[in-house]
């Protein structure tokens, strides 16, 4: 006979009981200091990933949990500008018809340019996706008209805007992240989807 009433309560202690599991795993990882390899499947070079010092991909590790934040963050962000932007009269070549500031527009085309002429392949035809984090703040804001409907404050866009282009910095220049910057990341995040609420 069974200890269980219900597969339902097998279920339920079998997850409580992999929770558990995984906790003492974490634990042990952390005490130390190596990877079980429990976490996502990453496909690296093993000719040289190896050569680099465990403390530095361990920090590589970490970090990778940061980046796709903010790849994921900054891939939403272009396209809530371009859907927002294109769905207006300006329509689909909104790009050159003076939704973009003349500053941002010249500073991309340069970056198309000095991507073209290195002869690596480009990473888009899309113009939106040479523009900076903070030039897409800049683009909201200019923008305002279409964007407000969306967002409750422009002070408040530029001020949550601002915080996580100062949390990218790092993050995109291979350096880690504070425990309390990684806080600090995690509520902007918050901050960015109360602002549409």
């Amino acid at each position: 006979m069974s200890r269980f009433r219900t597969l339902s309560d097998a279920l339920k202690v079998f997850g409580i009981t992999n929770h558990l599991a995984e906790t003492e795993l974490t634990a042990v990882e952390a005490t130390l200091g190596v990877d079980l390899g429990r976490g996502l499947s990453i496909s690296r070079d093993e000719t040289y990933y190896p050569q680099f010092e465990q403390q530095v991909r361990r920090e590589a590790a970490e970090m990778a949990r940061q980046y796709e934040i903010f790849y994921c963050l900054e891939k939403s962000i272009r396209k809530l500008v371009s859907e927002t932007i294109a769905s207006s009269p300006s329509g689909a070549s909104w790009w050159n018809s003076g939704c973009v500031p003349p500053v941002i527009e010249k500073g991309v085309a340069e970056r198309m340019q000095r991507e073209k002429d290195s002869g690596v392949t480009p990473r888009s035809q899309d113009p939106l996706d040479y523009t900076t984090f903070g030039e897409l703040g800049e683009i909201i804001k200019s923008n305002w008209q279409l964007f407000g409907g969306l967002f409750s404050s422009v002070k408040a866009v530029e001020r949550v805007m601002a915080s996580l282009n100062t949390l990218r910095g790092p993050i995109a220049h291979c350096s880690p992240l504070a425990e309390d910057e990684i806080l600090r990341l995690q509520l902007s995040l918050r901050d960015w989807f109360r602002l549409m609420e």
